[in-house]
């Protein structure tokens, strides 16, 4: 342990000693003044801070104060009533504050106790009390504003993690104080007591024991007993004072001392109103000699601080823009420059008001649904979408990025609707355009077309809602490239919480974290949802020391998620109308798979894979006419490779195996992908 560590822990042990082992006058003396010297210094550094949290042990050192102050009081009050003696620094305040008469210093004393508990303890228990309740209460709106910021990309996620321990903390202080404030008072009450015990026990004590007169006995044993409520009371005043300031701390850049001067002096023009308001005060019978000096410094106070308010801050604004360009050339301002946002949100002037919430746009809490939305559906959490106006985009034109490619673009116009056919001719007036999402045909139609629109079967869709949904679909075909090792090692991290032996058969041995989100991403790449990642790490755990290809483990975890699959693509116990592939083009297939140490790959010769390619096609087409969604159906050894070859021309058309469908879903097959 270290030097500090154990002086705490014998700090607490003294504390204990105290109330049980008698110690000499001399060095409760010493202790008396170390007492002092704590609160002191509790004080000033209250003082200084700038925020309650700077100060977050406060709690904890007022409970340990208070005990070391109360150890003292028994200690002092052992001391007093069994040798009539408890150090010179009691009898010396004793001695100073009474001044020769007992009842002015009882009077003092007592004055002491009831400014510290009716004034300071009362209102410091209140304003803890009371700052405890609000700040739980805000803790909501407070987790709301940080998402806001994250989402809207004010703030990194690093920032927004500290925002939230921040708020915790926050939330943890208050409840703290509150508690602690109890403390303080109880403090209070047990120094009226301890002083009465003194006074009328050392009387007693005095008299019986020691022989001596009334009137001697009291003279005796009140110096003692004011004496040590001195010296105890001054150090609770100086805590409880610091209690008051630690919790009506309110939100500022500097301490207490600069917020005070500089807010107390903000005006300069009310100084020359109170010194004129004190020099006529000098005309009643207290006299100009009293009221003039102070006038006179308040006078000149108003006037140095409207001079210095007057002067131009030239000097201030060169520093600051001498400070800017020494930034510019720093080699860190530089660095920053590499960053790339993963998925950036650009937009021209004229779709501002999407994004602007005093101009009613929703956008930000769009972004927040569909984030959600995706890790239902996708089962990973989507980072931030950095969302930043373009100037040198069209005023309503819009792109996403994904790790600073361009991955989609389109135009809205905000004042317009999008209406898309229900097929047919059209029937209605508008601007023709292609909706963005699926690249349908469709028409921006006006306010006074849109019940029209509806009445004759259009879909039809306010701009925020096609930007959205546009966003949606293409993280949902990118969402592959947005898992990389460390968002893996999150999700591994989540999974652990609750599945720790499970995830330790799979990593780091036998796979990696690399070759695990290798696997997560192929699956994303055809998507199957990856939210049940205790089934795929059950997979992963039985075939991972069998074989660490990824495409083969991939393969192996598609089977495993075989009812998901089904309840993908099959509809309410309706037929799963698929594609198959026939015999002779899966043996041609699996006759060109080549065998490598490095993983297989498939080796088909042009010809034949142009031909297989163009009856697919015709198979797809045909579906795609009756408005069918196309499925291919092939066996398991082949479906990796069919997919590859046919994900280049047809990514959203599936390709599943047999042992990916469930065994209850009844299959139809609607054509055959074959060859001559």
């Amino acid at each position: 342990m270290k030097l500090r560590d154990i002086s705490v822990l014998a700090a607490v042990i003294l504390i204990v000693a105290m109330l049980i082992i008698p110690f000499p006058p001399w060095l409760l003396s010493l202790l008396i003044i170390a007492n002092m010297s704590l609160a002191l210094l509790v004080l000033l550094t209250s003082m200084n801070m700038q925020e309650p949290l700077q100060f977050s042990i406060f709690p904890s050192l007022l409970l340990l104060l208070t005990l070391f102050r109360l150890g003292l009081n028994v200690s002092t009050t052992r001391s007093i009533l069994s040798e009539g003696d408890a150090g010179r620094v009691v009898e010396t305040f004793g001695t100073f504050v009474t001044g020769g008469n007992i009842l002015v210093g009882l009077v003092v004393f007592f004055i002491l106790i009831i400014i510290q508990f009716i004034v300071i303890t009362k209102g410091s228990e209140r304003v803890s009390e009371v700052a405890a309740r609000f700040t739980l209460d805000a803790m909501p709106g407070k987790q709301m504003s940080i998402d806001a910021d994250l989402n809207a990309g004010v703030i990194s996620e690093h920032e927004a993690r500290e925002r939230r321990e921040k708020v915790s903390r926050e939330s943890d202080f208050y409840g703290a104080m509150d508690g602690a404030s109890k403390f303080v008072k109880g403090d209070a009450i047990a120094g009226i007591i301890i002083v009465l015990i003194n006074l009328l026990f050392g009387i007693i004590i005095g008299m019986a024991q020691e022989g001596l007169p009334l009137g001697e006995a009291a003279v005796k044993y009140s110096q003692l007993t004011v004496g040590d409520g001195i010296v105890s009371q001054i150090p609770a005043l100086l805590i409880s004072t610091a209690t008051g300031i630690v919790v009506t701390r309110a939100a500022s850049n500097g301490n207490l001392g600069s917020d005070i001067l500089g807010q107390l002096f903000a005006y300069p023009k009310m100084l020359y109103i109170a010194a004129v308001t004190i020099f006529l005060l000098g005309f009643t019978p207290i006299g100009l000699v009293i009221t003039i000096p102070i006038a006179a410094a308040l006078a000149f106070g108003g006037y140095q601080l409207s001079k210095a308010s007057t002067q131009p801050d030239d000097q201030f604004v060169e520093n600051e823009e001498d400070a800017e360009q020494e930034d510019m050339k720093s080699p860190e301002n530089v660095v920053n420059l590499l960053n790339i946002d993963a998925i950036e949100f650009e937009f021209g002037y004229g779709l501002i008001p999407l994004a602007d919430v005093n101009q009613g746009g929703d956008l930000l809490d769009r972004i927040v649904m569909i984030r959600r939305q995706l890790a239902l559906e996708l089962g990973i959490v989507i980072p931030v979408v950095r969302i930043r106006d373009n100037i040198q985009l069209e005023p309503n034109a819009y792109r996403l990025k994904i790790k600073g490619n361009e991955m989609a673009k389109g135009e809205l116009l905000l004042d317009h609707y999008l209406a898309m056919s229900p097929g047919g001719e059209d029937m209605i007036e508008g601007i023709d355009t292609i909706e963005p999402s699926f690249g349908l045909p469709a028409k921006w139609i006006t306010e006074e077309v849109k019940e029209q629109a509806e009445i004759l079967g259009y879909t039809v869709v306010d701009p925020p809602s096609v930007v959205s949904t546009h966003i949606t679909e293409v993280i949902k075909v990118n969402a592959y490239e947005l898992l990389g090792r460390q968002e893996t090692k999150q999700l591994i991290d989540h999974l652990q919480e609750s599945y720790p032996i499970l995830v330790e058969e799979v990593t780091p041995n036998p796979l990696s974290v690399g070759e695990v989100q290798k696997v997560l991403a192929k699956l994303l790449k055809e998507f199957v949802s990856i939210r049940n990642l205790p089934v795929i790490f059950e997979t992963l755990a039985d075939y991972g020391r069998m074989t660490t290809d990824t495409d083969l483990l991939a393969e192996y975890c598609r089977q495993a998620l075989a009812r998901q699959i089904t309840n993908q693509y099959a509809e309410d116990n309706s037929p799963l109308k698929v594609i198959t592939v026939s015999g002779k083009v899966e043996k041609l297939i699996a006759d060109s798979i080549q065998q490598t140490e490095h993983g297989n790959f498939m080796s088909l010769d042009p010809n034949d894979s142009q031909a297989i390619l163009e009856a697919a096609a015709s198979q797809i087409e045909q579906l795609s006419m009756m408005q069918q969604t196309p499925i291919i159906l092939c066996s398991p050894a082949v479906r990796m490779y069919v997919r590859q070859l046919t994900e280049r021309y047809f990514p959203q058309v599936p390709v599943l195996s047999y042992n990916e469908l469930d065994a209850n879903v009844e299959v139809q097959s609607t054509g055959m992908v074959n060859i001559e």
